[in-house]
């Protein structure tokens, strides 16, 4: 039977359980650089050493102005790959896999002079107009994503995270709220299927692609989940082996669309992409219950467990939940006496 500390295998990347820690922006460099830092290298080798199995880091954007602040990671630069390295081969010697999130904000880059955007459509009162792109930046845009991920395959990751969910980029071009463009980018999923499949280029075959999308969105006239099921075949079609499923991301939630936050509220988001497509999915959501993700698993709603604030809290998360589940964990051998 499956639980939530059983093996799970997805191409080459072999997993211990079925924990993942999600990509969640820290905010954290100091220099504007996009590199990251100490404060980098503890936040995610403590969750390994915490017996997370999967570990994805934050945001890591394609270009300065891609990033939602200036304190969030990129990765634009060959010069940044040493610093990523560090983590991951920190990461690896604790027994735990990590991936990246690859992505650009669009028009959410707070502090970029000009956002940009397939339209020039500004996400509220708060943020910048951006600019609409032209074709040739768009084109340009999906080459730079394939740059930053030949950059972390050189700094061994052991999986890609395309981000298309949340308002960001990909999601700005794959919803009809914010593209209203009338070149080939007017199709809804182009953009993410050429990204999606420049990424794959760099990529070993046997690495695992996965792509976060919002199953919904919750403003009233926002996409479906039906219609992001629609774009999923697409992207699965181009290349995604695994979908990390979350919902929201444009516009306020509306009364008729509010799901609540009571605990495993978007895994039925997650079994039904994960029905429609047969794939993997990712589930997330206020899971840091054990019982809880333990149960999401063992019904067959998701093969991962995204556990979110539940390990910013608590670093060894998945430590004290195989203890509470009373399922095995491997335990760092400095600490076994702790368990015994």
């Amino acid at each position: 039977m499956d639980q939530l500390f059983s093996p799970f295998q997805i191409k080459n990347l072999n997993l211990k359980n079925r924990v993942v820690m999600p990509p969640m922006c820290q905010y954290s460099v100091t220099e504007q650089d996009g590199t990251p830092n100490d404060w980098h290298y503890t936040h995610y080798v403590s969750r390994a050493v915490g017996g997370t199995a999967f570990i994805i880091v934050e945001m890591t954007n394609i270009e300065p102005d891609g990033r939602i602040s200036n304190n969030c990671l990129g990765l634009w630069s060959d010069d940044q790959i040493p610093a990523y390295k560090k983590i991951v081969d920190a990461v690896h010697a604790q027994g735990a896999k990590i991936g990246i999130q690859i992505a650009h904000a669009g028009r959410k880059a707070e502090d970029a002079d000009t956002p940009v955007a397939p339209s020039a459509i500004r996400f509220s009162e708060k943020y910048k107009t951006p600019k609409a792109l032209t074709t040739a930046e768009v084109n340009e845009l999906v080459n730079k994503f394939r740059q930053s991920v030949k950059r972390a395959v050189e700094a061994g990751f052991d999986a890609i995270e395309l981000h298309g969910a949340h308002g960001y980029l990909i999601h700005q071009f794959h919803s009809h709220l914010t593209n209203k463009r009338d070149d080939e980018y007017a199709e809804l999923s182009k953009f993410g299927v050429d990204v999606i499949k420049e990424a794959k280029e760099e990529m070993p075959a046997d690495m695992p692609l996965i792509l976060r999308i919002s199953a919904t969105e919750f403003a009233e006239d926002g996409y479906t989940l039906q219609d992001a099921i629609e774009l999923a075949k697409k992207y699965k079609d181009a290349g995604v082996d695994v979908f990390h499923i979350s919902a929201g991301g444009e516009g306020r939630i509306a009364a008729s669309r509010n799901p609540g936050t009571h605990g495993g509220y978007m895994v039925p988001f997650a079994r039904a992409m994960k029905e429609a497509l047969k794939v993997p999915v990712i589930a997330v959501g206020n899971l840091d219950s054990p019982q809880l993700a333990d149960a999401t698993i063992g019904n067959g709603d998701a093969d991962l467990i995204a556990v979110g604030r539940g390990m910013l809290r608590d670093p060894y998360w998945a430590i004290h939940a195989a203890h509470q589940l009373q399922q095995k964990v491997e335990i760092p051998v400095q600490y076994e006496r702790g368990f015994s």
